[in-house]
């Protein structure tokens, strides 16, 4: 791991003048935590819980009762999760091994500047986490993509090999999506999604008017105020009706700090959920590497800096695969002898390069033996119009989600929904640094 040391060291150099306090040198020992329970929720989306497979709660959670107002007693979650990733429920293929359930430890601080969140979890792998993505191999002829996460049906059916990065997210609102406060991220886990039941053809979206407006090949989370019918990806609103939505407030922010694509560069990208999963506008930290012109990669490794061009598939899990502009990338040579067997990574990393609404947040994993402990930098008062401000005496709705163990999607460990207050009463209290 000498390798992510270096470059996180690397990223945190140009932090500094953006940050109010180094979240380094915040005695965390003095900010009171909160263990969140999280859960696997299988394929328990919107549609799901509105429904009559719902436990005989429909009634309830069609006119927007809490999640937690039913799933109250002690282990709830642990009892949920561990049913469903065993497949006695929610889960048509179950990934073999996986947990059901894990706990988060939350601490929140905040100054004149920034919001500082601070988790900490325990990893299902306790040797080395899943900081590894997908990559580009070369079979002599072409660059195809290389390895997948655990539910991907390739990777079920051991056709190719499980990888994936390690992530944590955090949605959140201000009062202005209505049922979010009570219902949290399922209002956002519908039908038609990857990974999710009836699952949207590349032929139904294509011929979708909404998607082809705003030029999406999938279907992805979306609330159900950006559809007619709340439970049908199909029914789109015009692109002026969802305007005016997002104008008024009408999305949920999607902050996400990623092993590979964002950790190694000092960031955590920031986005938000209202017709699709959008990244806020601007430039993000991380892009892909391939060449779609001239079919082949954008970047490879720096032999000098880097011990070699490429990979090779031995070296997944063994060797950090980050591939950072300014760092250990050099432009693509296609001459450079490339032999069946090369990898080079899906994604590159630039700091430099993220600009705009998108580059808003900053943050930092450290993994040490068998816990991942991230902060999460999120500045005060911002003004975009695709982020929600947070700002002292406020009170925000939040839920948590974590990918683990080569995987994504639904297969990620969620929250029942929390509440925020920085300076203020809440689930989860900010303190206020000196």
């Amino acid at each position: 791991m000498k390798k992510t040391a270096l470059f996180l060291s690397l990223a945190l150099i140009g932090m500094g003048s953006a940050l109010a306090a180094d979240p380094a040198k915040i005695d965390w020992g003095k900010v009171p935590a909160v263990n969140v329970p999280l859960f696997y929720p299988g394929q328990s989306s919107y549609e799901w819980l509105i429904s009559d497979a719902h436990k005989g709660a429909a009634k309830e959670t069609k006119r927007g009762d809490a999640c937690a107002f039913c799933h109250d007693e002690p282990d709830a979650e642990k009892d949920i999760g561990n049913n469903i990733v065993a497949g006695k429920r929610l889960e048509p293929t179950p990934v073999k091994g996986k947990n059901g359930y894990l706990e988060l430890k939350v601490q929140a601080a905040f100054d004149d500047k920034n919001a500082y969140l601070r988790f900490q979890w325990a990893t299902k792998s306790k040797n080395r986490p899943s900081i590894d993505y997908p990559g580009y191999r070369f079979d002599g002829k072409e660059w195809k993509a290389y390895g997948g996460p655990q539910l991907n049906a390739d990777v079920l059916a051991g056709k190719k090999p499980a990888i994936y990065e390690d992530r944590m997210s955090i949605m959140l609102d201000d009062g202005k999506v209505p049922n979010f406060a009570k219902q949290g991220c399922w209002l956002t886990c519908h039908d038609g999604e990857r990974d999710m039941p009836k699952l949207a053809t590349k032929e139904e979206v294509a011929a979708n008017p909404l998607m082809k407006a705003i030029k999406r090949a999938d279907v992805r989370k979306y609330l159900p105020a950006s559809r007619n019918d709340p439970s049908d990806w199909k029914t789109g609103k015009t692109v002026e009706e969802l305007a005016r939505i997002k104008a008024e407030g009408g999305f949920v922010d999607l902050i996400q700090w990623r092993a590979h694509r964002t950790n190694p560069v000092g960031a955590v990208d920031d986005g938000y959920v209202l017709e699709w999963r959008n990244f806020d506008a601007g430039k993000n930290h991380f892009a892909s590497n391939m060449d779609n012109e001239k079919k082949q990669p954008k970047f490879m490794f720096d032999a000098a800096k880097f011990g070699a061009k490429a990979l090779t598939a031995d070296d997944f899990g063994k060797k950090d695969m980050f591939l950072i502009k300014g760092v250990n990338a050099v432009p693509f040579d296609p001459n450079a002898g490339w032999k069946e067997g090369d990898i080079l990574a899906q994604y590159y990393l630039s700091a430099a390069d993220a600009a705009g609404s998108a580059a808003d947040n900053k943050g930092t994993g450290v993994w040490k033996d068998g816990m991942w402990t991230v902060v999460m930098v999120r500045p005060l008062g911002l003004t975009n119009d695709d982020d929600k401000t947070l700002k002292a005496g406020g009170v925000y709705s939040i839920g948590f989600a974590v990918h683990d163990d080569n995987i994504t999607t639904r297969g990620h460990h969620v929250s029942f929904v929390r509440t925020l207050g920085l300076g203020a009463k809440a689930d989860i209290e900010a303190v206020k640094l000196p």
